[in-house]
Formats: C-alpha cells, structure tokens, sequence
C-alpha cells in the first residue's frame, strides 16, 4: 500500500471515530477521502482485512460497551450512538459464528456442553451452549428435554453434554429481562450451510417490531427469485428469539409458518410491538 492510499485510510478512520454517532454510510466516508464508495471499499477492505460497515459496528460496539458500563441506560446508549433504537443497539451485541471445517472434522471430541432448560415468557424454552456461544435454543412444549438432548447428542456426537439450568436462565433472563442495565455480548455458534448462515444474519437485521416477507427478505439477500429456499432456511433457525425468524411473514401480511406454533409467533408479534412502543 502506498503511502497515500495509508493516508487515506487513516483520514477515513479519523472520520469514523469522529462521527460514530451520526453513523456514516460507505458513501458517506468515501466522500471525504475523495474517492468513489466501490474503489474505497477495496482499498479498505484491503487494508483493514474487514468492511467499513463492520469496521464502524465494531467502534459502536466498543463505545457502547463504555457507555453502558458508566451506567448510561439502554436508550440514551442507543440515542448517544446515533442508533434509530435499543433494537439497533441490539444487533451489535449478537454476533454468529458458524462451525469451523476444523471443528467439523475433529466431530467436536473436545467440546463440552451445557444444555439447561429455562421457563419464558412463551413457554419452556431448551438453551445449549458451548465456550463458544449458544448453538441452540428452541421452545418445547411439554418441559420434558429428552428429545432434544438427543438431538444434541446426533448433532454434537463426540461432545460432553452436562446438565446446567443457569445457561439456560441467564440466556433467558437476557432476552427477556428489559429492565437489565448492562446487557452482555451474545455469541451464536450455530451449524449450517453459507446460504443458512446468510439468512440467519440477515435475520438478526429485522429491527423489534417490525416484520418482513418472505420475498423481501430474499430480495435484501440479492437472491429475489429464491424466497423459497430462504423459507425453508428460516424455518431450520436453530436459535428461537435472537435469531427473529417469527418476524418473517408472507406477502399477504398472513402469518405464514413458524416452526413453534403460530399462537406462539403471533404473541411474540404483539409483545415485541408494545415493547417497542414503550422505547418510542
């Protein structure tokens, strides 16, 4: 790299960090290192090894992370950030790792897992986790977890399953405690294909509140043609309320399917909705 393109990157940072709060798009930035948002977006990307849009997620994510811990409230955190909501303050906090192929490889012979299940708002929810992050989290209906240790034990077959209801607890103290000050970094470390994996992560950008069809989702994911396979991966979403697949709903605006029960998404529809208002 030579050294105008480093001075360009560097001016360009300076201008992140200066305007954090205003939430600069790449047009934005490009524009005040004087070249165009594609061939900037190279040199960045070149540079940093990252986009500048997660460069600029990354930075909120550490600011916020300061403000909260110098007891600034949810909502102020958000408003200093230049965030539209809490619910984007959320996003920034939830971060999916898929498996690694050496992970797929060794069959996880090293892995320890704590499975626990927790009583929520919409009903016994199943939370597994490993160091790495929550890999699974589903309703079920009858308290009873045996079938989903097993599905456990067929995903995961080489790992330790132990018993831990506090994973469970604070996961869903987590989601659902909206009184909690300092809310913690989630992690998802989740199985599934690429194409899975970009629409879970696309699914985590539905902000609180809101719903999405089908076919929009598939359009935002470049792919408009594809709203099926994008249903079907909706549907196969290991990770129940942070990874919001109960705001994808068909064009019609009719709920569609929802692979815990339709009563269930309505509800978690609703209750999202006078969350949100209650923000405003």
């Amino acid at each position: 790299m030579s050294s105008s393109d480093y001075a360009r990157i560097a001016s360009a940072i300076a201008y992140i960090q200066a305007n954090i709060n205003a939430q600069p798009d790449l047009a934005d930035i490009a524009r005040q290192v004087h070249l165009s948002p594609y061939h900037f977006q190279r040199l960045f990307t070149r540079w940093a090894g990252t986009t500048p849009k997660r460069f600029l997620q990354v930075l909120t994510l550490e600011l916020g992370k300061h403000l909260l811990s110098q007891n600034y409230s949810i909502l102020d955190t958000a408003a200093h950030l230049g965030l539209s909501s809490p619910a984007r303050l959320h996003d920034h906090f939830v971060q999916i790792e898929g498996i690694t192929p050496g992970e797929f490889k060794a069959k996880n012979s090293a892995l320890i897992i704590r499975y626990g299940l927790a009583d929520t708002l919409f009903g016994p929810l199943f939370v597994a986790q490993t160091p790495r992050g929550i890999c699974r989290a589903v309703f079920i209906e009858d308290a009873n977890p045996t079938a989903e240790i097993a599905n456990l034990r067929q995903q995961w077959p080489a790992a330790q399953l132990i018993n831990s209801a506090a994973v469970a607890k604070d996961f869903a103290q987590h989601i659902f405690d909206l009184k909690k000050p300092n809310p913690a970094p989630i992690n998802l470390h989740v199985q599934g294909t690429n194409f899975q994996l970009a629409v879970w992560r696309a699914l985590l950008r539905i902000p609180l509140g809101r719903a999405i069809s089908y076919g929009d989702l598939a359009a935002h994911l470049g792919k408009p043609s594809a709203a099926r396979a994008v249903g079907t991966a909706v549907g196969a979403n290991p990770i129940a309320v942070i990874i919001p697949c109960h705001r994808v709903i068909q064009q019609s605006g009719a709920l569609g399917g929802y692979r815990w029960g339709l009563v269930r998404k309505q509800a978690m529809l609703t209750w999202e909705s006078l969350v949100q208002d209650k923000t405003l």
